[in-house]
């Protein structure tokens, strides 16, 4: 046992007794803000999702990440995709943000006033997880 935790050990086969342990992963509750605007939602001429992730880091939260949707339709039945074809995209941007609860919390009312001062549509969804964090070396 390390800390606790079980600790899985094997023998090495090519280097006789050695044996490699690896400690079991240490999961933290957290929570998973998820933060869904158009590719064209704009704050002030700049990109929404960039001013979301520049207020996150500036907030004190950890990392945050955004992915670009391919395909999407909404609450107006409108598909948007990202054909060649298509002259004028608007994509769905998704902004994930996870951090402890008290920091989500504590950063809603400044994701809310963006979203009100810039007059985006977003859409947010927020849940409960467990995470961890593997670090190599």
């Amino acid at each position: 046992m390390h800390r606790g935790l079980p600790v899985l050990t094997w023998q090495n086969g090519s280097r006789g007794n050695d044996k490699t342990e690896i400690v079991a992963m240490e999961f933290e509750n957290r929570q998973l803000l998820r933060i869904y605007v158009s590719e064209q939602a704009k704050y002030h001429h700049r990109p929404f999702y960039e001013v979301i992730i520049a207020r996150a880091k500036a907030f004190g939260i950890p990392g945050a990440t955004v992915f670009k949707g391919i395909l999407s339709y909404g609450m107006s039945g409108k598909v948007h995709t990202a054909k060649i074809l298509e002259l004028s995209q608007n994509l769905p941007m998704v902004i994930e943000i996870m951090d402890t609860e008290e920091r989500i919390e504590n950063f809603l009312p400044v994701l809310e006033a963006l979203v009100k001062d810039s007059g985006v549509h977003a859409h947010l969804t927020l849940e409960d997880v467990r995470s961890a964090v593997i670090l190599s070396g």
